[in-house]
């Protein structure tokens, strides 16, 4: 028998819990899109910091849900999956902020491309999850892969303390080429008339197109990361689309403040090179390719618990923003000093 042997939650779901579930998560994410299509506008400090807490209440609240059903070993890979997932989100905001810079978006049409790339990009890693789950359950040896995937994207963004620069892919510069289009914006639409009466398309398709192609990389990042901590679909669909809820909210909400978590990139290098090396602890503990160890699990490879993992992630994430803090604000107390 080969059991998954440090997930130790075996979360059987019924039907009609997925049922409501989705439900649940599709109608606020309807309510999301009516509120901004009504009204297109730059939302306010006050606004975004009730509709962040309100988003992470509700993560917490659903938490408490899967402790109360499912037991505390499930709520706990929930939790770890979900901050894991929404630090990663935070990164990708730096990213976000200049494709928008990059495109000249007006800040009251920004919440309308946001939405459209966190609907895209929940689409996206829902079938990325269908497809990893699908391929966990089948073949161990893919946990070798995901480990090192993470190991290696560690090891890459470490020390990175710089905003990231964005170039414009190949699909991007394929649409900007062919696709016929206006030279200008009109407002939040894609879709317009020119002057002769032909449908053209605006500039905003380009932008749906670059935050489209980033969204994949950043699934392709994220996803193994979150199947490092658990390998059970209810537990990685759900805390994978409380991370992105309030995602457009938290962009206003941080604004010139993600310049400032200056060791972010730091910090989830740590949580990722942690995560990538337990997946290959556990590819070890289930090992069964032939040319390694006879085929045959490997003995020594440690359990590392939720409870360590859950630990480690919420204390390196801590660590990391306490330190971007403490040094930005030395450094602005060395600029405020008038140093030469």
């Amino acid at each position: 028998m080969g059991g998954h042997r440090w997930h130790a939650a075996v979360v059987e779901v019924a039907v009609w819990v997925w049922v409501v579930t989705l439900v649940g998560l599709v109608g606020l994410m309807l309510v999301d899109l009516y509120l901004v299509g009504r009204r297109p506008h730059e939302p306010s400090v006050r606004e975004c910091t009730w509709w962040v807490i309100g988003y992470i209440a509700l993560a917490l609240l659903f938490a408490a849900f899967v402790g109360l059903r499912f037991g505390g070993a499930a709520a706990g890979q929930y939790l770890a999956g979900w901050l894991t997932e929404y630090s990663l989100s935070v990164d990708n905001l730096f990213v976000f902020v200049i494709i928008m810079a990059r495109f000249r978006v007006e800040r009251r049409y920004q919440q309308t491309v946001l939405l459209a790339g966190i609907v895209l990009s929940l689409l996206l890693r829902g079938a990325f999850i269908a497809l990893g789950a699908a391929a966990i359950s089948r073949f161990t040896w893919v946990f070798y892969l995901f480990g090192g995937f993470l190991i290696y994207t560690a090891v890459k963004v470490f020390g990175y303390d710089e905003q990231p620069e964005y170039a414009e892919n190949a699909l991007v510069r394929w649409a900007r080429r062919v696709l016929p289009m206006t030279g200008e914006y009109h407002g939040a639409r894609m879709l317009t008339r020119d002057a002769s009466g032909r449908r053209r398309l605006t500039p905003l398709i380009v932008v749906f197109i670059a935050i489209g192609t980033t969204d994949l990389i950043f699934a392709l990042d994220s996803l193994p990361a979150i199947f490092g901590l658990t390998d059970q679909p209810y537990l990685i669909v759900t805390a994978t689309v409380f991370a992105l809820m309030g995602l457009r909210q938290l962009y206003f909400l941080l604004g010139g403040l993600l310049d400032r978590l200056v060791y972010l990139s730091a910090g989830l290098s740590v949580v990722l090179g942690f995560i990538g090396v337990k997946l290959v602890l556990q590819a070890l503990a289930e090992n069964n390719l032939p040319f390694l160890n006879g085929g045959r699990p490997v003995g020594w490879a440690p359990h590392i618990g939720i409870a360590v993992s859950l630990a480690v992630i919420a204390g390196t994430l801590a660590v990391t923003a306490a330190a971007s803090l403490i040094r930005t604000r030395v450094t602005d107390r060395s600029y405020s000093g008038g140093g030469r």
